[in-house]
């Protein structure tokens, strides 16, 4: 009976064991004498298996809060995030406003200095004069 036992445990130590042999050890543990460190393992585990396990359910459920502080956070970084995005906003749409004043002055002055140099083409005759007797013409007074 030992030197089965014996065979038994070496191939349960090496993980070759079937079902029915991992039972046959146990039985044969009960009846044979020494193997004390075995009868330990293999039949402690049986004792634990037919206990009735003791779990007390919580008579008191206690919420929790540990989530408050971020969505405190949350809320804080949209509405830093929303302002700072409403700064920009406006920043862009006064520089847009800016641009478009000074493009209408640019056209202003554009029109003017169009309506100038129509002006001056009168002018343009007298630039191929050369003396004031040409100017004036037969007009010296004697």
């Amino acid at each position: 009976m030992n030197q089965r036992i014996d065979e038994l445990l070496e191939k349960y130590w090496e993980a070759e064991t079937s079902l029915a042999e991992e039972q046959e050890l146990k039985n044969l543990l009960q009846t044979a004498s020494g193997y004390e460190d075995e009868k330990a393992l293999f039949l402690g585990t049986s004792t634990f298996s037919s206990e009735e396990p003791n779990l007390k359910m919580p008579t008191k459920t206690i919420p929790i809060k540990s989530g408050n502080w971020m969505n405190w956070a949350a809320s804080v970084a949209i509405l830093a995030g929303s302002i700072w995005g409403w700064t920009v906003y406006e920043q862009k749409q006064a520089e847009k406003q800016a641009y478009m004043e000074v493009m209408q002055a640019f056209a202003l002055i554009q029109t003017n200095l169009s309506k100038g140099q129509e002006e001056m083409h009168v002018m343009n005759d007298l630039k191929y004069l050369n003396t004031t007797n040409q100017l004036f013409g037969n007009a010296i007074i004697k």
